[in-house]
């Protein structure tokens, strides 16, 4: 059993909410910078599939976390990776990823899109093993080490605070007991809406606060003391990624656990935080990283005896599916991400849609990811397509 045909699907895809909030207009350009957040984002839903199909017809499904410009993930692995895969067994993925590694490594290509290339193939070759063997990617993992998966509200991407206020307690009533706040407007206003949040969910519910690389260490660590007498469960992304000095000064300030990974790829990008104790809770995104390379952080984790909090934003039915099958087979889970708006839309591209309730993600229970494309719905979302 050979593969013989790898298949791109970069997508755009019109929401009725821009992603984190605000509207989305045809007039507008796809494109903008967002000075609080840092980042160019897309006013559209953007991301690239993979399908890698073998010589008998058997089928995998794989994404990278594209929420810019997907077609430079799908030009790679068409002209990068497809040749080197075509006629390999789809057994051989731990061999095949360390030569996708290394085809750009002298180049310096050793994060970025390219590992993102590489995570969406790494995702489809599981998915494919495990629709040939008739097992869950869980199972081929080693096992779950729970059934259910809990997870986290992110964003509440409404205008202001009484609507953010009211979001949260709106997924309260539906048996989610945890929020985060995608914050990092000042120290100021980020008290004043964790205070708030506090105060419409109880002293139960679980808070936590993005702060999008807003600040410096004396900012974050003012931050953290304030915040926490009203329980916040981690600061995520407080400082520049760049910054692991800074972030190992952080913790060592914080009363308040410090998060961070989802800028990073691999495990070598992992390594100096967690040997310099700079972070608690490490949050790779398998849309970034792969299964493959995920299992690996998570393991150089346990060893240092840190929990991981698998980051989940705009990825769809593949990075969900993925990211919910490692969450079930690593021992050191923190919570996983949920992202209702994103969600939706996942669903809407799976012939059996994925399932989060009262706080936890279903495991899929069949082969491979256990989920279905719906591949009609997938090739009228893609970029250029017509409909």
């Amino acid at each position: 059993m050979k593969i013989s045909q790898v298949e791109c699907f970069p997508l755009r895809i019109t929401p009725q909410q821009a992603y984190l909030g605000g509207s989305v207009s045809e007039e507008e350009a796809d494109y903008y910078y967002r000075p609080e957040y840092r980042c160019v984002y897309s006013r559209k839903m953007e991301t690239c599939l993979v399908k890698i199909t073998t010589d008998d017809g058997q089928v995998g499904w794989g994404e990278a976390l594209a929420p810019v410009v997907p077609q430079v993930i799908a030009e790679l692995i068409t002209h990068l990776f497809a040749p080197l895969l075509k006629g390999q067994s789809p057994f051989s993925s731990a061999v095949l990823n360390s030569q996708m590694y290394d085809a750009m490594r002298d180049r310096g290509h050793i994060t970025g899109y390219h590992i993102d290339a590489l995570a969406a193939v790494d995702i489809a070759l599981w998915d494919l093993k495990g629709n040939i063997l008739g097992l869950p990617v869980y199972q081929l993992l080693g096992g779950a080490y729970r059934d259910t998966i809990p997870c986290y509200v992110s964003g509440l991407p409404e205008p202001d605070l009484a609507a953010r206020c009211a979001l949260a307690k709106r997924w309260q009533e539906k048996g989610f007991t945890a929020v985060k706040l995608a914050l990092g407007y000042g120290v100021k206003e980020d008290i004043e809406n964790v205070r708030a949040i506090r105060e419409t969910l109880g002293e139960d519910a679980r808070i936590f606060l993005d702060a999008h690389w807003n600040y410096s260490v004396a900012q974050a660590a003012e931050l953290a003391n304030a915040l926490h007498p009203l329980g916040l469960g981690f600061l995520e992304a407080p400082l520049l990624p760049e910054d692991i000095a800074g972030h190992r000064e952080l913790r060592a300030k914080s009363p308040i656990p410090v998060a961070l990974g989802e800028t990073e790829r691999t495990r070598y990008q992992f390594k100096p935080f967690i040997e310099q104790r700079a972070a608690d809770i490490l949050q790779p995104d398998v849309g970034r990283t792969g299964i493959s390379e995920l299992m690996h952080i998570a393991a150089l984790a346990e060893t240092w005896n840190l929990q991981v909090a698998p980051h989940l934003s705009v990825g769809l039915g593949p990075c969900i599916a993925a990211s919910i099958h490692v969450a079930a087979a690593i021992p050191n889970l923190f919570m996983l991400e949920y992202q209702p708006p994103v969600f939706a839309i996942a669903n809407q591209l799976l012939n059996t849609p994925l399932v989060c309730e009262q706080g936890h993600y279903q495991l899929p229970q069949t082969a491979g990811l256990g989920i279905e494309i719906n591949e009609d719905h997938v090739r009228e979302s893609v970029m250029g397509a017509t409909c």
